[in-house]
């Protein structure tokens, strides 16, 4: 599944790339307003922190919610607490897209994550020229040097890498990059099974000088305080904000 879809995104960068050029995209990346402090937002606290997604399907799911305004609902996430605003922009299986992103960054004042299967610098300078602050950095789909280089450029642009794991292996390689910010997904992008307990086993491995961020598994503020209590700084949500009423969900989860 997960060789599926970044074949897929590979393709798609591919595509755009033939309509707006490295060199065009470059001058957008830099012509746009400096990047929010994504760590800082982040940053442990006495209270747990929600990333809140703009979640249209998944493959494990399929269709979730239509989400026709997705500026409308991260206003509302921000207004109801949440810390960052995370972004689906992959098409094929998520139904996102970069006009999105577009639409969410004009309408909130805090950090934005492109979350989509990012193995290229096109795609990174795709998310500043978009104006996300977070670019999602998923391990298993990046050999090492590759995972330092988009790392460092990220870095370089004023962004904020969500190096995302999966196992030891991968944490030790998120370190080992200088990754500020690290998440554990619950959700094996292999076979899309879950395990609540994944980050809990991994957390004690994360120094806590970085931001451990919980992915997935969220069904229910008893979730959010499993997370809290195995060592979560942030958990990012988004099945269960974007099928209920997201408001009184977050408000939920907030108070863990």
């Amino acid at each position: 599944m997960l060789s599926d879809l970044v074949d897929g995104a590979r393709l798609d960068a591919a595509a755009r790339r033939e309509q707006t050029p490295l060199e065009d995209l470059e001058r957008a990346a830099l012509d746009v307003a400096p990047a929010l402090d994504a760590v800082e937002a982040l940053q442990p606290s006495d209270t747990v922190k929600i990333i809140a997604e703009v979640k249209r399907a998944s493959p494990s799911r399929g269709h979730l919610a239509d989400i026709p305004d997705p500026a409308e609902l991260a206003s509302v996430y921000a207004s109801s607490g949440a810390s960052a605003i995370s972004v689906l922009t992959e098409g094929r299986r998520f139904g996102g897209s970069l006009d999105d992103l577009r639409s969410v960054r004009s309408a909130v004042e805090i950090p934005v994550l492109r979350k989509d299967f990012i193995v290229e610098p096109y795609q990174v300078l795709e998310a500043r020229a978009a104006g996300a602050d977070i670019v999602l950095l998923i391990a298993a789909a990046l050999d090492q040097q590759s995972l330092h280089d988009l790392h460092m450029l990220v870095g370089d642009l004023g962004m904020t890498a969500l190096v995302e794991t999966h196992d030891a292996d991968e944490v030790s390689r998120a370190l080992d990059v200088g990754a500020s910010v690290i998440g554990v997904n619950a959700r094996d992008l292999g076979t899309f099974e879950l395990d609540r307990d994944l980050f809990g086993r991994l957390a004690e491995g994360i120094p806590g000088s970085v931001v451990r961020v919980a992915e997935s598994a969220v069904k229910s503020a008893e979730d959010v305080a499993h997370y809290r209590r195995a060592g979560a700084d942030v958990v990012l949500v988004g099945e269960a904000l974007v099928t209920g009423d997201p408001a009184a969900r977050l408000e939920e989860f907030l108070s863990v």
